[in-house]
């Protein structure tokens, strides 16, 4: 009885043998399957990257970047914006206005008293609300103009493309923007 046992124990273990792998030949299968899924995802990103990766447009440089108005405007202000990019990203920009004796239009307290009252805004509101639309967009065509400072937000669109165009380049110079 004990040799039909063994026998039969030895038929089962050879039939199991033959159709399971060895440890080794399982390790070697995952190695493979994890080098197909590696190239796989390489693939894919280099696919997206080429795809995404702004279809050829350049990427800005970093450094700081200013455009400014050739003009001074009705009220007497030069606007201006001054940009720092960081890794193809805008992350700083101010944006505002000085008169011929370099006082910034945004301190101006009696200029933001008379605007909020007949405007609903001042440019020490609207100019770090147009800044921050454009550092959390990333886009100047997302960033929606603002009631009562629509003249100064387009200029603020004019002024920063023009800044974005000198950071693709990497040309430090101030751009004159004329009105």
């Amino acid at each position: 009885k004990i040799k039909r046992n063994n026998r039969i124990f030895e038929e089962i273990m050879t039939k199991v043998l033959k159709i399971s792998k060895t440890s080794k030949d399982i390790f070697q299968e995952m190695k493979k399957e994890r080098k197909r899924r590696l190239f796989t995802w390489a693939a894919g990103t280099a696919l997206c990257l080429s795809l995404l990766g702004c279809q050829g447009e350049e990427k800005m440089k970093n450094g700081y970047y200013t455009a400014e108005m050739a003009e001074y405007d009705f009220e007497g202000y030069k606007e201006y914006v001054c940009m720092l990019v960081r890794n193809n990203k805008i992350i700083a920009i101010e944006f505002n206005g000085r008169d011929q004796n370099g006082f910034i239009k945004a301190w101006d307290n009696e200029y933001m008293n008379k605007m909020k009252t007949k405007q609903g805004t001042y440019p020490n509101e609207y100019t770090r609300l147009y800044s921050s639309r454009l550092i959390e967009s990333q886009d100047i065509s997302q960033v929606d103009m603002i009631s009562g400072a629509s003249t100064s937000g387009g200029r603020f669109v004019r002024l920063v493309t023009a800044a974005i165009e000198q950071a693709k380049k990497g040309d430090h110079q101030v751009v004159i923007i004329e009105e």
